[in-house]
């Protein structure tokens, strides 16, 4: 079995999997993940929920294949938590919050996403409009994962 990947492997597979692309404010979406990744740090997470920060958008957002992922040197645990927060096409914020809600440390990595998600500062460089369907959206899965302010 290949050794496991490093932390900064999988910063740097991220980051070259995300190169070029944006957040909703024209951001380096590697930004966002970075972010991420700190805040999974930050709430106690170890090594493997900070590797699934660094991959949490890659599948969903089609830069990297599932294919990948069962096949990526990572341990299961950070398999398992991309698959959870992988939203799949038609898929209803309870159906997407249950199966967060099943995988161990899945909620935690979410947590991160939402609260970087959900700046203030982020949001105040969209429209109007934008910002605020964006908080509502966020809010809700906020109370589907049971998520305080202090999450």
């Amino acid at each position: 079995m290949p050794q496991e990947m490093s932390l900064a492997e999988v910063e740097a597979v991220a980051r070259a999997a995300h190169a070029g692309q944006t957040d909703k404010a024209g951001r380096p979406y590697a930004e966002h993940l970075s972010a991420v990744a700190e805040g999974v740090r930050a709430r106690g997470g170890g090594e493997a929920l900070i590797a699934a920060a660094w991959l949490h958008d890659a599948v969903e957002d089609g830069v990297l294949s599932e294919e990948w992922l069962a096949q990526a040197a990572l341990p299961q645990r950070t398999k398992d938590v991309v698959r959870a927060v992988t939203r799949r096409a038609g898929e209803t914020p309870e159906a997407y919050a249950r199966r967060i809600l099943a995988t161990p440390g899945a909620r935690l990595v979410k947590a991160a996403d939402l609260a970087h998600n959900a700046d203030p500062r982020r949001l105040a460089e969209l429209d109007e409009a934008t910002a605020r369907r964006l908080e509502q959206k966020y809010a809700t899965m906020r109370g589907l994962l049971g998520l305080t302010s202090d999450d």
